[in-house]
């Protein structure tokens, strides 16, 4: 089977997917400064040791204005496949990320959101369904939004993005 042919596996896709993803990683907090940002940091350093490039990375606060600029420009950034979003997935009145990066997409992923909480759930029970993780394309590029939370964002990578984090960028490519 040739790689363009729509019947090929995803075994077949990842072996033709980029080892190395470029990534930007947005953290969004009211309260967070880089020494304290232990979710952005920890992103950084997982997707690092997976072999990808850390592009660029930033904090905001949590105003959809703000989150949705920034997402903007690191997806008119050539070398950024990839923008993982860290904080505000919540319920409270300040957690706007959702929103704002929902507007931006293209198309939705909404599968990433369902495992991302279905495996939550194994870690932290009924609280899973309160997360409003997501993934979708924006502009040709793979957006992400995970919880603030370390464990969620350790759980997302190691479990769903790095495993297909290739494979997501030679599929938006295509």
């Amino acid at each position: 089977m040739s790689t363009g042919d729509p019947a090929a596996t995803p075994r077949e896709h990842k072996a033709h997917a980029p080892a190395s993803v470029g990534c930007f990683v947005l953290t969004v907090s009211d309260t967070k400064v880089p020494e304290t940002d232990t979710s952005g940091r920890l992103i950084r350093e997982l997707l690092a040791a997976a072999g990808h490039e850390v592009v660029g990375a930033t904090i905001v606060r949590d105003e959809p204005a703000d989150v949705a600029r920034v997402v903007r420009e690191a997806c008119g950034d050539p070398r950024v496949r990839a923008v993982l979003v860290t904080g505000g997935t919540g319920i409270t009145a300040r957690d706007s990320t959702f929103e704002a990066i929902d507007a931006l997409l293209d198309k939705r992923l909404p599968g990433f959101g369902e495992l991302f909480r279905a495996l939550s759930f194994q870690e932290v029970g009924a609280a899973a369904m309160l997360s409003r993780a997501q993934m979708g394309i924006h502009a040709r590029r793979i957006v992400v939004s995970l919880p603030g939370s370390p464990n969620a964002c350790r759980l997302a990578l190691e479990r769903l993005l790095l495993p297909e984090l290739g494979h997501l960028a030679r599929e938006v490519d295509r």
